[in-house]
C-alpha cells in the first residue's frame, strides 16, 4: 500500500519567532494552555537531558509498519520535528539507529512517537532528541502504508502540521499554531508571577497564601 502525502499549508515561523521559545518549559507552556495540550506521561524522552522546540510534521503509521516514517525523513525540512502516531503499539519498534542517523544528517530536529523505538543506547549517544512511549527489540514491517501531513493524535493530544512542539524532561506540550503568539505572552507573564512568588517566599510567605489555597478546616 502506498504512503499518502497530503498537502500541508501552514505558516513557517521565522528564526526569531522560534528562538523566542528556545528556553521555554513544557510544563509552564501547558499551564498557559488551560493546563492542557500536554501529551500523556507515557511519552517520555529516552534521556531526560533531551529537549525539543520546533514545528511539527505529522505522520500516521499503520500499526507495526514504519514505511511512512521512512518517507517522511526524505520530505521534511531541517529544523522540523517528526511527530508520529504509531497507535501506541509497543510490540514493534517503528524507529531505530539507522533512521536516527538519516534524520540527523537531514537536519531533522527530533522525533516524537506514540509507539516504540529500538537502539536506545545508539539514539542517546547520537544526541538526537527522541520521545517515545517505549522501546522493544522487535523490528517493523514495511509496505503497509501510512500518511504524512495529516491531523493526528499523539499521546492523547491533537497535532496538526505546523503546530509548535515544546518538549523536555517533563514530556511534550503542543501549541496550536494559531495560539503561538498569545501563548508566549502568557508564558512570560506566568514566569514573572513565579518570580514574584519566590520573592514572597523569601519574605516569609507561603505558597498556600500566594495561590489562594482554601483555609484548613479542622474536623
Amino acid at each position: 500500500m502506498a504512503v499518502q502525502l497530503y498537502e500541508a499549508s501552514f505558516r513557517q515561523l521565522s528564526d526569531t519567532e522560534r528562538d523566542a521559545w528556545k528556553d521555554t518549559e513544557a510544563a509552564a507552556v501547558s499551564d498557559c494552555l488551560e493546563r492542557g495540550m500536554a501529551m500523556d506521561g507515557g511519552i517520555k524522552p529516552l534521556d531526560p537531558a533531551m529537549q525539543l522546540v520546533g514545528q511539527a510534521r505529522t505522520v500516521r503509521c499503520m500499526v507495526g509498519d514504519n514505511s511512512a516514517l521512512h518517507a517522511a525523513i526524505t520530505l521534511i525540512e531541517p529544523g522540523e520535528i517528526l511527530v508520529a502516531d504509531a497507535g501506541g503499539f509497543l510490540g514493534t519498534a517503528v524507529w531505530g539507529g539507522l533512521m536516527t542517523e538519516a534524520a540527523r544528517r537531514k537536519g531533522i530536529a527530533g522525533l516524537i512517537v506514540d509507539g516504540a523505538v529500538r537502539d536506545q543506547a545508539e539514539i542517546i549517544k547520537s544526541a538526537f532528541p527522541c520521545f517515545a512511549r517505549g522501546a522493544v527489540p522487535a523490528g517493523p514491517h514495511k509496505g503497509f502504508g501510512g500518511a504524512i501531513d495529516v491531523p493526528i493524535s499523539c499521546g492523547g493530544v491533537a497535532v496538526h502540521p505546523g503546530d509548535l512542539i515544546v518538549a523536555d524532561a517533563d514530556g511534550v506540550t503542543v501549541v496550536p499554531l494559531a495560539r503561538v503568539e498569545t501563548t508566549l505572552s502568557a508564558y512570560h507573564a506566568l514566569k514573572a508571577k513565579e518570580e514574584q512568588a519566590l520573592a514572597a517566599l523569601d519574605s516569609g510567605g507561603t505558597l498556600a497564601d500566594i495561590y489562594g489555597v482554601p483555609e484548613i478546616t479542622k474536623v
